[in-house]
C-alpha cells in the first residue's frame, strides 16, 4: 500500500544529524513506492535552503541533495517564511518586497506560510517531523 508523507525539518542543514536523516528517509519511502508530496523546513531547518553553503570537499552537499530529490519526485521543498526571513533566509520575491539587496534562496525552494503545512497535515497520510 502506497502512502504520503510530508516531512517537517526543523534542523539547520550542517551541525546537526537531523536534517541528513530527514533526507535518507525521503530517499528510502520513495524507494519502497510511497509519495513524497512536501518537504516543510521550519525553525533552523531553513538553511537547508541556503544558496550559499558550501561544504567541504569530503562533505555530502545536503542542500544540492534535497534540489534532486524534488525534482526526481516532484515533492515541493517549501521554507517557512517568518521563520526564514528572521534568519536571514531570503527568496527572489521577499528581497524584493522588503528593499533587499540581494537573495540566498536555492533554486527549487520557495516560501510559504503555515497555512501551507496545515493544508499537507490535513492530506497527507504520514507527517514525520525531524
Amino acid at each position: 500500500m502506497s502512502l504520503s508523507y510530508v516531512l517537517v525539518v526543523n534542523s539547520p542543514v550542517y551541525g546537526r544529524q537531523s536534517s541528513l536523516t530527514a533526507y535518507r528517509f525521503a530517499k528510502a519511502l520513495i524507494e519502497k513506492g510511497h509519495t513524497l508530496t512536501r518537504v516543510f523546513f521550519y525553525q533552523d531547518g531553513v538553511s537547508n535552503a541556503s544558496s550559499l553553503t558550501v561544504p567541504a570537499n569530503d562533505e555530502f552537499d545536503l542542500v544540492s541533495a534535497w534540489q534532486t530529490l524534488a525534482k526526481e519526485s516532484g515533492a515541493e521543498l517549501e521554507t517557512c517564511v517568518a521563520a526564514a526571513l528572521r534568519r536571514g533566509q531570503v527568496s527572489e520575491e521577499e528581497a524584493k518586497q522588503h528593499a533587499l539587496a540581494s537573495n540566498n534562496m536555492a533554486d527549487g525552494f520557495t516560501q510559504a506560510g503555515l497555512g501551507s503545512l496545515s493544508e499537507s497535515l490535513l492530506t497527507a497520510d504520514r507527517v514525520v517531523q525531524f
